[in-house]
Formats: C-alpha cells, sequence, structure tokens
C-alpha cells in the first residue's frame, strides 16, 4: 500500500506542475499586449487613412514603436496603428511596423506588423538619351547588328514593368535600311545595302511603350528618343576617268582619249586629246584619294611621257613616219588599293599636207578715236567683242599652241598673243593696213594676214549707226530693212491684184451683167473696142476656139471711138475733132496693109509667133508713122476650123514673114475680147 501511495505523490505533483504553469501562462497572457493583425496588403500610391490595426494594451504596460519599424512608415495614436506615408512600391515593397510592450522601462514582448506593397504601373520608361548619333561604314553587310541593344535599352522604375519598342522613320524610306532585332529588344540591324551618294543621313524616332496595348491605352505610359544614323563612305569605287557615263553609282564608263601629232616634230607642250586632257578621280567622292598616273603598254620606243601627278601626255622623240600608237594608261589611287585603266589612241601624221594659214584673209577691226596706248582692237563686225587673229594647222591641234604672231609693217601697234594692241595714242581718224605673221615653233611654217584697221570717233556699224553693248545691227539699218520690206509687200499685193483682174475680169464682167468698159489707156488696141452705136448690153463678149464668133457691123456703120492721148502728150486732141489715124484705119479695112504704101501709111508687123501650148493665137506688133513711137501689141486667139471656113477673108497671104503683106485672121467682135492680152 505504502508503495502506491509513493508512486501516486510525483504524478500528482507533475500534474499540480503542469496545471499551475498552464494557469500561471494564462495569467501572463493577460498581461502582456497584443494586436489583432499582424499582415496586410496595399496597393502603391494609397493614401489610407483608417487605422490598420487595434493594439491591446494590459493596464501597467506600455506600447511603443521599436527602432526596426521602417522609418516614419507608422504611427501610434491611442492603442491604434496608423500608415503614415503613401507606399511606393519602387522605395519599399515591405513595411514593417515592430511594437515594443513595456512595463516600465522592461521589455515585456515584441509585436510586429508587416505591410506588403503591391506593385501599381505608375512611371514611364525613361532613356538615357534625347538624341544620339551612330556612324555607320558604307560596306556594313546586311543583317548586321549597327547598334547594340545596351545602347538603347530604355529604364522603367516599375520594376516588373516589361517595354515593347518601337523604330519610326523620320527621313522618307529610312526604314527600308535599319530595323530593330526584335519588339522588345531594340537593337538596330542593317537590312539594305548602303549608298553614301544616294543617302547620307537617316533620322529615328525610337519609341518605347510599358504596355502591349496602343499607346492610348489605359495605365500605358511611353518614352522617345531620336537616333541619328549617319552613312560613313567607303573605299568601293575604282578611280573613274573623265568624262565618263555612270551606269550605276558604282561603276563608269571610261573614257578614251584621242590624239593627232605631227611626224618629224616633238611637240614641247602636253598633247591636246579629244575629249580632254588625261584626268581621274577617286569614284569615292567623299573618301577623294589623289591620283598617280603611268603608262602600262602600247608606248612603242618610250615616245610617250605621262606626268604622274597630272596626266599630262608629252612627247618624248619625234615619230619618223605615220603610225598609230594604243597607250594604256593606269589610274591608282595614292593608297595604290584600287586602280583603273583606259585608252589614249595617238595617230602621228604627216604635216606636210597642212600648211599653217589664217582663217580669214582680211581682219577688220576698229578702235575709238582718242584711245590710249595699250587699247585692244575690236572686231568692227562686233564692235563689243575683242578682235582675235588666229592661224592654225587644220587637223593638227597640238601645233596651233605653239604658234606665235608679230606685226611686220607697222610700229603703231603690237601683238599681244592673239589680240592686237595699239603702242601709241590714237589722235586722228584714220584707216590702218597691218600685217600679221604667224610662225610655228615646232613646224617653222609660217602665215601672213592683213588687219584693216580704223580709228572712228564711234563704233559703229559699217551701215552706220551706234551700237550699243552686244548689239549687231543699228536703228539704221532696221529701219532701212523695214522700209524695204514695206516696199516689196507693197509691190506684191500690186502684181497680185493686176494677175487677177488679168486673168478673171471676164467672170467680173459676166457676173456684172454687161460688158466692160473701153479701156481708155495708151496701150490698149484700139480696133477691139466696141460700136458705141452698135453695140448692145445684151450682147455679152464671147470669144474663144470654140465658139462662132457673131457677124460684126462693116466698118461704114461702125466708127471706133477715139485713142486714148499718149501720157506724154500736153494737150491732147479731143475726140470728136480727132479724125481716125491710119492704125485705126488699118485695123478697120479688111484689105492687107502694106508696109511700103506710102510714107505716111502704118507699117503692120504680125509675127506668126505661137503662144504656148494651151493659150492659142498670135502676137502681132503694130507701129505707128514713126518707129520710135509707142507701138501697139495684141495678141487675137486663133480661131476655129469653122470659124476660118465661114470668113472670107480668114485667109493668110504667102511669102516672107517680113515683107509679105499678112491679113489679120479671124473676124472682129463687137465686144471686148476677154481672152486676148493687151500690153
Amino acid at each position: 500500500m505504502g508503495a502506491p501511495a509513493l508512486l501516486w505523490s510525483p504524478l500528482l505533483l507533475l500534474l499540480l506542475t503542469v496545471l499551475f504553469g498552464q494557469l500561471l501562462g494564462t495569467l501572463v497572457q493577460a498581461q502582456v499586449c497584443s494586436v489583432d493583425k499582424m499582415v496586410f496588403q496595399v496597393e502603391e500610391n494609397s493614401n489610407i487613412s483608417d487605422p490598420l490595426a487595434n493594439i491591446t494594451v494590459p493596464e501597467g504596460l506600455q506600447v511603443t514603436l521599436g527602432s526596426l519599424s521602417t522609418p516614419f512608415a507608422f504611427r501610434i495614436e491611442k492603442d491604434q496603428l496608423f500608415l503614415n506615408v503613401t507606399p511606393d512600391y519602387e522605395k519599399n515593397t515591405v513595411l514593417e511596423a515592430v511594437l515594443e510592450c513595456k512595463k516600465e522601462e522592461s521589455l515585456v514582448t515584441l509585436l510586429r506588423v508587416f505591410v506588403a506593397v503591391l506593385d501599381v504601373n505608375d512611371n514611364s520608361p525613361e532613356f538615357s538619351f534625347t538624341i544620339k548619333n551612330f556612324d555607320v561604314a558604307e560596306d556594313t553587310r546586311v543583317n548586321t547588328t549597327v547598334i547594340p541593344e545596351g545602347d538603347l535599352e530604355a529604364k522603367d522604375a516599375d520594376k516588373d514593368d516589361i517595354l515593347y519598342y518601337t523604330l519610326q522613320e523620320v527621313t522618307p524610306n529610312a526604314s527600308n535600311f535599319f530595323s530593330l532585332v526584335g519588339v522588345n529588344k531594340p537593337a538596330v540591324r542593317l537590312q539594305q545595302t548602303l549608298d553614301f551618294y544616294k543617302i547620307q543621313t537617316m533620322t529615328f524616332k525610337l519609341l518605347a511603350r510599358d504596355t502591349w496595348e496602343e499607346e492610348n491605352a489605359t495605365l500605358s505610359h511611353t518614352a522617345t528618343a531620336t537616333l541619328v544614323l549617319n552613312v560613313i563612305p567607303a573605299d568601293l569605287r575604282t578611280p573613274w576617268f573623265l568624262p565618263c557615263s555612270f551606269s550605276d553609282g558604282y561603276f563608269c564608263i571610261q573614257a578614251q582619249y584621242h590624239g593627232v601629232v605631227p611626224t618629224r616634230h616633238t611637240l614641247p607642250s602636253p598633247l591636246i586629246l579629244n575629249p580632254g586632257p588625261i584626268y581621274a578621280v577617286d569614284g569615292d567622292q567623299a573618301i577623294n584619294q589623289p591620283i598617280k598616273y603611268s603608262i602600262v603598254g602600247g608606248n612603242t620606243d618610250d615616245t610617250f611621257i605621262i606626268n604622274a601627278d597630272s596626266g599630262n601626255l608629252t612627247m618624248a622623240k619625234s615619230i619618223p613616219s605615220p603610225m598609230t600608237f594604243t597607250l594604256l594608261v593606269r589610274a591608282d589611287q595614292d593608297d595604290m588599293a584600287r586602280y583603273s585603266v583606259t585608252q589614249a589612241i595617238v595617230e602621228a601624221r604627216d604635216v606636210t599636207g597642212s600648211p599653217l594659214q589664217f582663217s580669214q584673209n582680211l581682219y577688220r577691226g576698229i578702235v575709238m578715236l582718242g584711245s590710249e596706248a595699250g587699247t585692244e582692237v575690236k572686231d568692227r563686225t562686233s564692235p563689243s567683242e575683242i578682235l582675235r587673229i588666229q592661224a592654225q594647222h587644220p587637223g593638227f591641234p597640238d601645233l596651233n599652241s605653239d604658234i606665235t604672231y608679230q606685226i611686220t609693217n607697222s610700229s603703231d601697234f603690237k601683238m599681244d598673243k592673239d589680240v592686237m594692241l595699239t603702242t601709241v595714242a590714237m589722235e586722228h581718224e584714220a584707216f590702218f593696213y597691218v600685217q600679221v605673221e604667224a610662225t610655228n615653233s615646232v613646224t617653222k611654217d609660217t602665215a601672213t594676214t592683213i588687219v584693216e584697221i580704223q580709228v572712228s570717233p564711234s563704233t559703229e556699224t559699217p551701215g552706220g549707226g551706234e551700237l550699243g553693248e552686244g548689239q549687231r545691227f543699228s536703228t539704221v539699218d532696221m529701219a532701212v530693212l523695214g522700209g524695204v520690206l514695206g516696199a516689196l509687200l507693197l509691190l506684191a499685193l500690186i502684181c497680185l491684184v493686176i494677175l487677177i483682174h488679168k486673168h478673171y475680169r471676164h467672170r467680173f464682167n459676166c457676173c456684172s451683167g454687161k460688158a466692160s468698159e473701153p479701156l481708155q489707156n495708151g496701150y490698149d488696141n484700139l480696133t477691139f473696142q466696141p460700136d458705141h452705136k452698135t453695140f448692145q448690153p445684151d450682147h455679152k463678149a464671147s470669144w474663144s476656139s470654140a465658139s462662132k464668133p457673131q457677124p460684126q457691123p462693116g466698118p461704114e456703120s461702125a466708127q471706133p471711138p477715139p485713142r486714148a492721148p499718149s501720157p506724154t502728150s500736153s494737150s491732147p486732141t479731143p475726140p470728136s475733132s480727132a479724125p481716125p489715124s491710119p492704125e485705126l484705119r488699118a485695123l478697120e479695112s479688111p484689105k492687107t496693109v502694106q508696109a511700103g504704101d506710102s510714107p505716111s501709111a502704118v507699117r503692120s508687123i504680125l509675127t506668126k509667133e505661137r503662144r504656148p501650148e494651151g493659150e492659142g493665137g498670135y502676137k502681132a506688133v503694130w507701129f505707128g508713122q514713126d518707129i520710135r513711137e509707142e507701138a501697139d501689141v495684141v495678141v487675137l486667139n486663133e480661131p476655129t476650123t469653122a470659124d476660118m471656113d465661114d470668113s472670107a477673108s480668114g485667109t493668110e497671104s504667102e511669102g516672107s514673114d517680113d515683107d509679105a503683106p499678112v491679113q489679120i485672121k479671124g473676124p472682129h467682135h463687137a465686144g471686148v475680147d476677154v481672152d486676148n492680152t493687151y500690153i
């Protein structure tokens, strides 16, 4: 019994100890501080005015913020914990409040309250630069990254944000050459071959966004920066001989040069070549390397020498006979990195058939009166220009550079190359005839010409009238020309009116309904005028080879009107008192008139000259008593066969044209013969 009693005593003691400990813990817990919540979550930039937690503080205890708390983040008011700042995720992701529960100066317990700050997209990305320049070599290979990502990356204070980049062109078509490696990688790469001579600078705007949405989306922030890419020229092109044609910006169709030199002569000056002197430039003009020249082929017997720096081609020795040299000329860059080759074809010809000669045998110059010594002689045909007196060897331009000029017969003038100058003052009006001699220093050929120099008080053209600068014709010349042209125009109009009247007046007569009036002209044959007594208006003029003429009244009943007075007569006889002239009587009579009947008879000459085919008729000429008097000429149409049969007097006398009497063929018509030509 005693043994079990001994066992129960320790167990009871342990149980009492545990119970006492629990009771003591409960009593202690009831004597310390506590909070209702220890962990919180808030979004950054939130303005929280309500208390975060309530603090239970037993009597005799006090609560304070410990030094390990986030500085200035919390405050305790009336046993309540407040957030003292606006949370910022970029500054603190977690705010901690350490509450010290003390009894007097002794720490009873520590309480920790945590505030987790949630991130919000409230910051814009930022570039480290505003404008940035980058150099890109012209020969950069396609797909090469020309700007690394680290040089263009933007920063965003929102640590969890992902940035998206866009490269926008400012220079037109610049996006054809450059692009971004990726939407999240702002590295720039080349995607097309560069050409410095087409585009040297390209500008872009680099855009960064912190959202994938569009720029104007909610909570989307952007940043921009400017990129300037400068293309640096590279040594890609060979030297180009000029002039040349371009196929593109890299290759040039090389020029070929041609020249002519005389045989048996050595030219001291550089050769004159076509289309110009040997000259090359660096195809990469922005680099512009100096060019060195050399002859690499075709220079037989080292006849020619080329200047390494200038490219001038000269002769080292004479060429004995005609031949052609095809020189291969090489142009190297000064750094010897690239070169080009072209041809210079030089033909050696015999100069014997091309003597030295002036372009004119006589030159005309003019000098203003009062000109001082040293005045240039001007060209008289163009006084504003200097008179140049030049000789040449046709076909040998190289020889022309070795020609000198001198005056051989006058000391009043001298030659300055191909220009003539006065040596004395020109004080009097005069004409000078000066002989100029040209000498070729290579061939020793000479030629001479004459220069006529007029000393004039004013610079005038040969036709008179002072000329202004660049004027070729004076006002007087233009006035004379205008007058001549006006006179010619008036004469042409008169001739046109005469021709119309001559060829178309029968149409006017027909249309007017009456016969034309007799022509009162000293050149008209009055025999063909109608009788004013017997002529009827209804009888139209009708005389042609195709129609049969109407019978005419006899000379007894038809009296022709008097002939118009001669223009030289001062007192014409009135028609009423003038008897018929012998000419009229001769034409009115049906008989044949002999030229030698009497001294007072009218000499009649009727030629049998045919008119051109299609016109028909004969040409007749009547002379008066004196051969010096005016002659009447009339062309008579040849009547038809029917007309000749109907006319009893329509036969022609046989015999000589000059001596035999001639009878007028065909009858006379009462009206005006519209087909006859009067002179």
